[in-house]
């Protein structure tokens, strides 16, 4: 009888220490394997986001202002007739037309002649004047011819000037339409297209609800899906006051920094207006903050390996990140992967 008592409480100790066993496991089986990383300071920007089409600043078409034969000329940097591409000075001739018949009616010879012989004489004339040898008349009639000498030189020169195409600003060739050299071509026929797009612009156009938050002179990072390493600073340059009862939105202006020509006009472009940032703040990803009935929530990893939720109070965000005002510390070991399923107080198990 005392046998069968003694294998009967051995086997009641068996079962014991089987469920203990078993509770052990289904602890470990529970803890949840999530990635941490520790809450830090940051910066942080927000933005207001929209899109368009970049614009050359400047833009010009230049056409002959008189006929001629068709001569495009050298280009100084590389020894060669100006191509499409070529960048150009202000005032750098691409076009000559030549007419012997025309410059010769010019005569601008002639008239570099008659000013120096106007202008010699009305030194003479004035040597005198100064020692008594002519009248005051005589001196005046002596400037008058000068006067007239100089302007009919200057006036030869505009005449001669009007055969050369001339850059009006400093840019990039865009369009160059092919005449074969010494192909006659009347006043009036276009030429060379230029642009200057070291800096340039974009139209937009804002929801009524942001008017507030945009002002003159605030920054925007641009971008481009073909420049994707690079990201050009622009600024806010105009803005209408009014909204449109059609769209809802008012119109802007951004003015592009562009120094390495690496956007080109015509480029889709989207502009991320700085509306506010922080230097130094929490600033979390975006993608972890859930939603609750109490508000926005993340969890930490807490006491005994557990997760802890920590309702928050945001500030800055944008599509990346958010400022965390309160809830967060430095310092706090932030569950960044394997939240998705938690709840307050899940056994957790950091593996990375």
């Amino acid at each position: 009888m005392k046998n069968i008592k003694l294998l009967f409480m051995l086997g009641i100790v068996a079962v014991i220490i089987s469920c203990n066993n078993q509770s052990q496991n289904t602890d470990t089986e529970l803890a949840s394997p999530v990635s941490v990383e520790n809450v830090k300071l940051g910066g942080i920007m927000q933005f207001i986001n929209t899109t368009g089409t970049a614009n050359a600043k400047s833009e010009t078409t230049l056409s002959t202002e008189m006929s001629g034969k068709y001569r495009v000329m050298t280009n100084p940097q590389t020894g060669r007739p100006f191509k499409l591409g070529d960048r150009v000075k202000e005032g750098q001739v691409i076009v000559r037309l030549e007419d012997k018949e025309y410059e010769n009616s010019v005569a601008i010879e002639s008239a570099k002649l008659n000013l120096e012989i106007s202008e010699d004489e009305y030194n003479k004339q004035k040597s005198l004047y100064e020692k008594g040898g002519v009248t005051l008349y005589e001196l005046r009639n002596s400037e008058v011819s000068k006067t007239t000498a100089q302007y009919n030189y200057e006036n030869a020169q505009l005449q001669l000037a009007k055969m050369n195409v001339v850059a009006p600003f400093g840019g990039v060739i865009v369009d160059l339409p092919y005449y074969t050299a010494g192909t006659l071509v009347p006043s009036g026929t276009e030429v060379v297209s230029l642009m200057s797009y070291n800096k340039m612009y974009l139209e937009i156009n804002l929801p009524e609800k942001n008017i507030s938050d945009v002002k003159i002179g605030q920054e925007a990072l641009i971008t481009n899906y073909t420049l994707s390493e690079d990201t050009l600073i622009g600024h806010i340059s105009e803005l209408s006051p009014i909204i449109s009862t059609e769209t809802r939105t008012f119109k802007g202006v951004l003015e592009i920094d562009n120094p390495e020509l690496k956007l080109r006009p015509g480029m889709f472009v989207k502009a991320d207006i700085i509306t506010a940032q922080k230097d130094s703040t929490i600033v979390i990803p975006k993608e972890i903050i859930m939603t609750g009935n109490r508000g926005k929530y993340v969890f930490v990893v807490g006491r005994n390996s557990t997760a802890e939720d920590r309702w928050l109070t945001i500030g800055l965000q944008n599509q990346e990140s958010v400022e965390v005002l309160e809830g967060l510390s430095v310092n706090d070991r932030l569950i960044i992967d394997g939240y998705e399923t938690l709840r307050d107080r899940s056994k957790v198990k950091v593996i990375l």
